[in-house]
């Protein structure tokens, strides 16, 4: 049983002994460093309840958990807070329970429970993923991988815009200056070489839009009389009328795409278990336009589009169809969100990983499915993240400024190698054992940079900072559990034995503390959507765990009890450094 509860219970029968009055609720928090005690009652809120001094009602409390209580050896009230000395024999007797369960802070599945999915990445089919893609995949994973330790079964899924004017903008440009090319004949990735056309694109369409300017056109005329934008224009609507040459060149150029991508997420980490294509999606949602009609939840305007009013929700009109009967974003999201749950009959909510710019969208999304009637609209989450910058300003993929999710990962890997050769602790290391090395630092720097920061927040990404090995980062998390491996190492002899009656240092019981809330610190983060939870859970361990070793002597100490606990200590933190990363998906290396 959990501290926090063993303690509510034995405090409420306290209160109603001693005061004659019960309480359903005892808040905890942890106690002040500069204090003695493992962990703090909150005596103000009883006041409501019992009339007197603070400190004398805590006082009465702790003399009766001392006298009552074996876990309980002493206790302090400092103001309205009691601070309770837990014995020695609870923090062992918890490490005795744990020492050898490698599932340790994971929820198991019920059968009953309802499962979730997790939207992530939903990329453009007409350029590479870049740095804002690798928030939203780092994101989106890491959730699904939370919410599945949390004990709920999880589905990871993604929509591709695969259609549209911006697809045939790539499309046309390729077939006006591609020559040809394909990934093969260039070397290029797929995903790139038809981004490249993207960028061209946009480039001959500023230099029409400069002619036109030029014989006296506004800026705005000239940017729709543009020839090119009119061919793409043109494109699309052979798109929709199914005109085989046209799908021919969609079809082959998505699917470049498609195997740049596969090859991206292979490198970043991620994965999916189903994938949801927009041309496939766009048309769903109409039939439920005309439900919403019949139901009075929608309304028709004298021009025959259809509208919802949520005005009285404080937000505003929006259409749901237009006035030619076409569907927009709203009723194509509606449609895939009620498609998921008839593909997947067992969800019960979902999360879409998607920036804060579309935070209106989701509300209103969320708001008319609720109206519809669907159950599960109640478990419906926008994970809002915000936008990551570099220090050079913000990025523009039709301008070709963006950073490509690719070269981002080179890149790290490269300065995570210069970093640690300059360190100079690669002796006895192969060539492929560097490269996997620099790959795992390099990654996991990244991630880590990412994802340790609130999903709210906005990031200013800094590849040189990220690396450091010292710090809030992830290599020097990774450098602390390569240091643990090494000790189990050296370590030669058994650590099956069980300790059961030592006298805990300070350290040690500190360090039991900080194990002690992975379960919650794993509940915390799947309710709140927050990796950054985890992420910095495990610094905090990783802070406590080197002021342990800098503190006591691990393998050096002479009696050999102690010893084989610090070592099964030390084993069970890597254990669960080791956990905890791999729900951000950061791989944890065995030497550095």
């Amino acid at each position: 049983m959990k501290l926090s509860q063993l303690l509510t219970q034995h405090i409420q029968i306290a209160i109603q002994t001693l005061f004659d009055v019960s309480t359903d609720k005892v808040e905890f928090q942890m106690t002040r460093k500069d204090f003695e005690g493992d962990i703090t009652m909150v005596i103000f809120p009883l006041l409501k309840i019992i009339k007197g001094n603070p400190i004398e009602i805590g006082t009465k409390i702790g003399d009766y958990l001392v006298a009552n209580v074996n876990e309980v050896t002493r206790f302090n009230v400092v103001s309205g807070f009691l601070n309770i000395v837990v014995s020695d024999a609870y923090y062992l007797n918890f490490f005795t329970e744990i020492k050898s369960n490698d599932r340790f802070g994971f929820g198991t599945i019920s059968p009953t429970d309802k499962a979730v999915m997790v939207e992530y990445s939903s990329p453009n089919t007409n350029k590479p993923l870049h740095l804002g893609h690798v928030r939203n995949n780092l994101l989106g994973y890491s959730v699904a991988e939370i919410i599945k330790a949390s004990g709920k079964k999880v589905y990871k899924t993604q929509i591709i815009n695969d259609r549209g004017i911006h697809i045939c903008k790539s499309m046309l440009a390729w077939q006006k200056f591609g020559n040809g090319q394909t990934p093969e004949s260039t070397g290029l990735k797929g995903d790139k070489l038809v981004g490249n056309f993207y960028v061209e694109f946009d480039k001959k369409h500023k230099a029409e839009i400069s002619e036109l300017m030029a014989k006296g056109n506004t800026e705005e005329e000239a940017k729709k009389q543009a020839p090119i934008i009119i061919e793409a224009q043109q494109m699309l609507l052979d798109w929709e009328a199914g005109k085989p040459e046209v799908l021919s060149l969609w079809k082959t150029m998505n699917q470049w795409v498609y195997d740049g991508f596969a090859q991206t997420y292979k490198n970043l980490g991620v994965d999916f278990d189903s994938y949801y294509y927009e041309s496939n999606t766009y048309l769903l949602g109409k039939d439920v336009v005309q439900f919403g009609l019949e139901k009075g939840i929608f309304e028709k305007d004298p021009d025959g589009s259809v509208w919802i009013d949520l005005t009285a929700e404080g937000l505003d009109r929006k259409i749901v169809l237009r006035s030619d009967g076409t569907a927009v974003y709203m009723t194509q999201d509606i449609g895939t969100a009620i498609q998921r749950v008839k593909d997947f009959p067992d969800v019960g909510g979902m999360v879409y990983t998607v920036g804060n710019e579309q935070d209106y969208h989701f509300k209103v999304l969320f708001l008319i499915l609720k109206k519809l009637g669907f159950d599960w609209a109640e478990s419906l989450f926008h994970l809002s993240y915000g936008m990551v910058e570099l220090p050079s300003g913000k990025m523009k993929s039709r301008e070709g400024t963006v950073v490509d999710a690719d070269d981002l990962m080179e890149e790290m890997t490269t300065t995570a190698g210069n970093i640690a050769t300059e360190l100079g602790k690669l002796d006895g290391y192969s060539e492929d054992e560097k490269a996997q090395l620099f790959k795992t630092i390099g990654l996991g720097a990244l991630k880590y940079y990412i994802l340790k920061v609130d999903p709210k927040k906005q990031i200013l990404f800094n590849p040189e900072e990220s690396v450091d090995f010292a710090g809030n980062t992830g290599p020097f998390i990774q450098y602390t559990y390569a240091r643990i491996q090494s000790i189990l190492r050296k370590a030669n002899f058994d650590l099956n034995v069980a300790v059961t009656d030592i006298e805990l240092h300070e350290k040690e019981k500190e360090l039991l503390k900080q194990i002690e809330l992975f379960p919650e610190v794993i509940q915390n983060a799947a309710n709140h959507h927050s990796p950054a939870l985890i992420a910095n859970y495990t610094y905090d361990l990783v802070k406590e765990y080197n002021s342990f070793y800098q503190a006591v002597s691990i393998l050096g100490e002479e009696n050999l009890t102690k010893k084989t606990f610090r070592v099964q200590l030390s084993k069970k933190v890597g254990e669960t450094i080791k956990a905890a990363f791999k729900l951000l998906g950061i791989e944890v290396p065995e030497r550095m």
